[in-house]
């Protein structure tokens, strides 16, 4: 049995983020450690599932900590009939082929304006591409993200199909985490 073929059954507590940003209609959980192991990569992952018996399909996110996180909106803590504080029942399976990632409108420009770097980015795979995107996205600064894809189309269009250096869970660079829970 390979991982894409794990399906995980378990129960998590639905917390409320501390800084929900403007959107203050979600909510998050974090996967046991166990369940983590079982998918097929640390980075981000995308599953399917279901919450209290309500199908989705959602990508998790790395948390750092060598496990994932899922945040959970409106529309599915309706359907789930969850709140906040509840404690909820997850199935969870690795999607058999991820999905193609958006591509943010800055770097599909920059990659107009590289015909060798976009040469090389249509033929990485869609896992490399959830990478390099991950990896310019999390910047948290704007002039971080500019830097992060002028030096995406140079490693590119020098033939790199991965983002070298970019450590996808966040474990060794402490780069990613879930969102701190409220009080």
């Amino acid at each position: 049995m390979t991982a894409m073929d794990v399906k995980s059954r378990f129960e998590a507590t639905l917390l409320r983020p501390a800084k929900p940003g403007s959107d203050t209609s979600w909510a998050f959980l974090v996967l046991p450690r166990e369940v983590s192991e079982r998918l097929p990569r640390r980075g981000r992952t995308s599953v399917e599932g279901t919450l209290n018996g309500h199908p989705f399909q959602a990508t998790l996110e790395p948390d750092g900590q060598l496990s994932h996180w899922l945040q959970v909106n409106e529309a599915l803590l309706e359907a789930a009939g969850a709140v906040a504080g509840d404690v909820v029942t997850l199935e969870l399976t690795p999607v058999k082929k991820e999905p193609e990632p958006e591509v943010p409108a800055d770097f599909e420009q920059a990659l107009a304006a590289a015909p060798e770097a976009r040469e090389v980015w249509q033929s990485t795979t869609t896992l490399a591409r959830v990478d390099w995107i991950h990896w310019m996205t999390s910047a948290k600064q704007l002039k971080t993200r500019a830097k992060r894809i002028d030096d995406a189309c140079d490693m590119l269009a020098s033939g790199k199909k991965q983002v070298c250096c970019f450590d996808q869970s966040g474990y060794y660079s402490k780069a990613f985490c879930a969102p701190e829970a409220e009080k």
